[in-house]
């Protein structure tokens, strides 16, 4: 990789006034002119109120960024993930010249080319292929440099029979197709992707990665990419960065960045199944709390194709309960309520030791969970001695759900298509 910085931020911030279309009123524009006269501090700068919108805030101002620092290299492709409102697409504003600081220096070595929000750049009164070559002037291209990369943009796009047809016209996959394929063959030194790319089908997310892959990899492009396609991001990027409320809270290693994310997405507290009142059984056992987790038992609730996954299922249960008499059942289901995994414990050949205590956790581990992507439901059930009606001790529906993300798991350059597929290896127990 080329040592030439493309981008460099430090010390970027950016203040929104809440409950104002602007930035600010001419009262503290002139208040903020009186004080800088003076050599005296920003007094609209003095916020304590940062950008977590779980918070009330009785502050008329926030901070959309706050302290954000991080150069990025020629050839690098740089991701950028957290949570909606964490300050991403803000970040790639500022970035882009469509909004400006508030303060901090950001240096940007290149022509860029960013495509945020659908139909962004373009104008829809003019037909797609007019839409190419405004864009291509924008990037201070010539004519002649347009048309001769013109017909790779409209193969790449799609969209050849409707290129003299106004863009107001298209529908917002259509927009999506045209400004990408404009974006990433009009050969900007800098190509800013936001989530936009969601809009597209997912046979065209594919090729709009391999794309970025291409031009970063080949070109020598620098490529800025936020998703939160964490299979897209893990596919593309070394390097990621993690932001949370405005501010960064990692930058580095992608697979390090995603790692945190996914834990900062898992629950923040343990299912409580005691709570749930469409369940079936005697109750002289009841299901009382689930957590998925890692080999390091921290709490998951999404994951990638072959990952590990331990499912640990609290429960109690009368004191006379033998626990070595329970069949114990864990079931998966996908999004169509279709079975794709079902363990029952005496069919794996597991007997359950004795817990003479009133509680306990059963732990079903899958060294590698083959689920391809997809949400799925998970079914508990608990029987004593035989699976006869009249001896379930509870049954519980849908007492949580996992989220197996999208990934190259073969390492082939596609990312898993979301079908039915699933590999039988686990093992089962029981803890106190």
């Amino acid at each position: 990789m080329s040592e030439l910085v493309r981008i460099q931020v430090k010390g970027l911030t950016k203040q929104y006034r809440l409950g104002e279309v602007g930035t600010g009123t001419l009262s503290h524009d002139l208040n903020r002119f009186w004080h800088k006269l003076r050599g005296k501090e920003d007094p609209y700068s003095i916020v304590t109120e940062n950008n977590d919108r779980t918070i009330q805030t009785h502050s008329k101002y926030t901070w959309a960024l706050d302290d954000i620092n991080f150069e990025v290299k020629e050839g690098e492709v740089l991701g950028i993930i957290g949570r909606n409102g964490a300050g991403k697409s803000t970040l790639l504003k500022i970035l882009s010249k469509v909004t400006g600081p508030t303060s901090g220096n950001i240096k940007i070595n290149g022509r860029i080319a960013s495509l945020l929000e659908v139909g962004t750049g373009m104008h829809p009164e003019l037909t797609g292929k007019e839409n190419v070559y405004l864009n291509g002037a924008i990037l201070g291209m010539t004519k002649k440099e347009i048309t001769s990369k013109f017909d790779e943009i409209v193969e790449f796009s799609g969209i050849a029979k409707y290129i003299d047809t106004p863009l107001k016209r298209y529908s917002s996959g259509m927009r999506v197709r045209l400004g990408f394929a404009v974006a990433a063959f009009l050969e900007p030194e800098i190509l800013i992707v936001d989530e936009v790319l969601a809009v597209g089908d997912a046979e065209f997310q594919r090729k709009a990665i391999g794309k970025m892959k291409e031009v970063s990899g080949e070109s020598g492009r620098t490529v800025l990419f936020v998703s939160h396609n964490m299979g897209a991001i893990r596919n593309l990027c070394d390097r990621s960065v993690l932001m949370e409320n405005g501010k960064i809270t990692f930058i580095g290693p992608t697979e390090d960045a995603i790692s945190k994310y996914l834990n900062l997405n898992a629950q923040n507290q343990e299912t409580n199944l005691l709570k749930v009142t469409n369940r079936i059984g005697n109750g002289k056992l009841q299901f009382s709390g689930i957590r998925l987790q890692d080999k390091e038992e921290n709490l998951k609730s999404e994951i990638f194709t072959g990952d590990f996954l331990r499912i640990a299922i609290d429960f109690v249960k009368n004191k006379e309960l033998d626990t070595s008499s329970i069949i114990l059942a864990i079931n998966l289901r996908n999004a169509f309520d279709e079975n794709i995994l079902f363990y029952v414990s005496d069919e794996m050949g597991v007997k359950f030791k004795c817990i003479n205590g009133k509680k306990g956790t059963f732990v079903l581990e899958f060294p590698s969970l083959m689920l391809r992507p997809g949400r799925y439901n998970i079914r508990l059930l608990a029987m004593e001695n035989d699976t006869a009606f009249e001896n379930f001790l509870d049954n519980i529906d849908n007492a949580k759900s996992i989220e197996v993300l999208p990934t190259d798991f073969y390492h082939s350059g596609k990312i898993l298509r979301e079908e039915t597929c699933a590999h039988l290896d686990a093992k089962l127990f029981i803890i106190e």
